[in-house]
């Protein structure tokens, strides 16, 4: 069969499925050479690991209509992968027995839902239930049953009977009584009536 021998309707034919095809062609070529590599990120991906910003973040911690802990932070981001909320402008209370025992407010904090801890970085400042307050670099909070630990420029007040300084402060899993460590300053102050 010859080129020329063919129907001028038969070669408009064949002119329109070769351009169709080659239209085809280089949409797949195209597609493959965008995409080749799109499986493989894909794959590298462990799970379903997310990370999400957020602005006016809630996290609590309640166990049979106890409540442990709850935090407050103006913005931070989840990271799935660590398990993990960075949180900014932080503030939040911890219970004991459905009432708040101490209070605390921080620029900086962090909770690891894999170790199930609280760290508060940068200025932060604490109100135990008994109105003593604390002011700290860092602190850490591990559990419900386990003392919580504050380092890093410790001042401690309590009205004005007692003034303190030290470099950590370990406060007993009740937050009735605190141990102080390191260069430690305490003036306790006699009330004049």
């Amino acid at each position: 069969m010859n080129w020329k021998d063919l129907p001028k309707k038969k070669r408009l034919y064949f002119v329109i499925f070769g351009a169709i095809g080659a239209v085809l062609a280089w949409a797949f070529i195209t597609a493959g050479i965008i995409t080749h590599d799109f499986n493989r990120k894909q794959l590298q991906v462990n799970g379903d690991e997310q990370e999400a910003l957020v602005n006016g973040v809630i996290l609590t911690e309640t166990k049979d209509d106890q409540k442990f802990w709850e935090i407050y932070g103006e913005n931070g981001k989840w990271d799935s992968s660590m398990g993990e909320a960075q949180l900014n402008g932080v503030i939040g209370n911890f219970y004991k027995d459905n009432e708040v025992s101490m209070s605390f407010e921080s620029s900086k904090g962090t909770y690891n839902s894999k170790e199930g801890n609280i760290t508060l970085y940068d200025d932060t400042f604490i109100v135990l239930k008994d109105g003593i307050t604390l002011s700290a670099d860092r602190l850490y909070w591990y559990n419900s049953h386990t003392p919580v630990v504050a380092e890093g420029h410790i001042k401690i007040q309590k009205g004005n009977e007692l003034l303190s300084t030290a470099d950590k402060i370990t406060i007993s899993p009740d937050y009735s009584s605190f141990k102080i460590e390191g260069n430690t300053v305490s003036k306790v102050y006699e009330d004049k009536k």
